[in-house]
């Protein structure tokens, strides 16, 4: 590691409270606090953010009764049904970096009627409804969870704004990056990591995001999060009551052009008997553009940070070099058909073909 690096390395991921933005003396101190943490770190804490905590309790309280439903009934919405890759996954059915995730996870999206028609692109069919449990079995969780994405959404635009002005540009610089607002949609996983007695305690191993911003609610007082810093030293992240843990993704880091860095990260599963619960949302990028055709300009001030940070000694998680070259959204529909084959196979068939040209089995991997 260079001697740069050593001086802008992060032992502990920053926390940033949202209300300083109400007020134009304190404002000032909040975007020079999100500057450091975009530049620097990757993660942050977001406190005192306006997402109703009443309507994220009610979320929370609802997590536990949606994983003990019966297998059948999580059974009728699994992922391959839906051409969108909405939907439920069962325990163990991913691997990164050559071991099991041990999670069991619903893959759920902000609300879309699919627009798309034979012709179109398909990475457009990504988008559309997702699949939810049997109301009777479940009665009030979609509503919550509609409800809880509908609020995430909203903090998700206007924290883009911030993070443009808090990097010396103008609030609007970002939106070229993302689609117009009636065609755009957010996605979000509810995961639950069982507690784990043995050796592997890999609940998702080391990778980037690859969207734009990532909103983490950590539901349950578990340790598991980790976060690599530039020395390639792994630093907890546990959770904060009240709070979202915030972080950079792959198509951020690209249109900033490596300014605003993604870092690598992992959840290790918890010890004893209680499992883990997360509520990751993912703010997409326009599907339809490589992410490095639009420059965006930087002042000086800004780049010298970048230049300042060093570089990262060590990561563990992979990226994906097409980022440039190819739209997003074929890079996404790739990257979802190696983690779900099965949904690839039944309905992109060519393109699963091209992927595993001699066919798949056993588990997916992205990484």
């Amino acid at each position: 590691m260079s001697n740069s690096a050593s001086q802008s390395d992060f032992a502990s991921v920053p926390v940033l409270d949202y209300s300083l933005l109400n007020s134009a003396n304190t404002r000032p101190r909040f975007l020079q606090q999100l500057r450091h943490a975009l530049v620097n770190v990757g993660f942050l804490y977001l406190s005192n953010h306006p997402v109703s905590q009443n309507d994220i309790q009610r979320v929370i309280d609802y997590i536990p009764k949606l994983f003990d439903l019966r297998q059948e009934a999580k059974d009728a919405i699994r992922m391959v049904n839906s051409e969108h890759f909405l939907g439920y996954s069962r325990f163990g059915a991913e691997i990164t970096k050559g071991s099991v995730d041990q999670r069991e996870q619903f893959d759920f999206a902000t609300k879309y009627v699919s627009t798309w028609k034979e012709g179109d692109p398909e990475y457009y069919r990504l988008r559309g409804p997702c699949q939810w449990p049997d109301e009777k079995l479940i009665p009030g969780f979609r509503d919550a969870f509609e409800r809880y994405l509908e609020q995430v959404k909203a903090l998700s635009h206007s924290f883009s704004s911030v993070v443009a002005e808090a990097l010396g540009l103008d609030p609007e610089a970002l939106s070229q990056f993302y689609d117009p607002l009636n065609l755009r949609q957010h996605r979000a996983k509810i995961v639950k990591y069982p507690a784990i007695n043995g050796s592997n305690d890999q609940g998702v191993g080391p990778h980037y995001d690859a969207g734009f911003l990532t909103f983490l609610l950590q539901a349950s007082n578990h340790e598991g999060l980790q976060v690599q810093n530039l020395a390639g030293q792994w630093i907890n992240a546990p959770p904060i009551p009240g709070t979202f843990v915030v972080n950079i993704g792959l198509a951020f880091q690209m249109v900033t052009h490596g300014l605003a860095r993604a870092t690598s990260h992992r959840v290790l599963s918890p010890k004893g008997s209680a499992p883990r619960y997360s509520i990751p949302f993912f703010q997409t990028t326009r599907l339809d553009k490589p992410l490095g055709e639009d420059e965006l300009h930087f002042p000086p001030e800004v780049l010298a940070l970048r230049d300042a940070r060093g570089k990262v000694a060590i990561t563990e998680s992979a990226n994906f070099s097409e980022f440039a070259s190819e739209p997003f959204g074929k890079i996404a529909l790739i990257s979802r058909i190696k983690s779900h084959p099965d949904v690839g196979g039944r309905h992109y068939p060519e393109l699963f073909k091209e992927l595993f040209p001699n066919g798949h089995e056993g588990l997916g991997t992205a990484y």
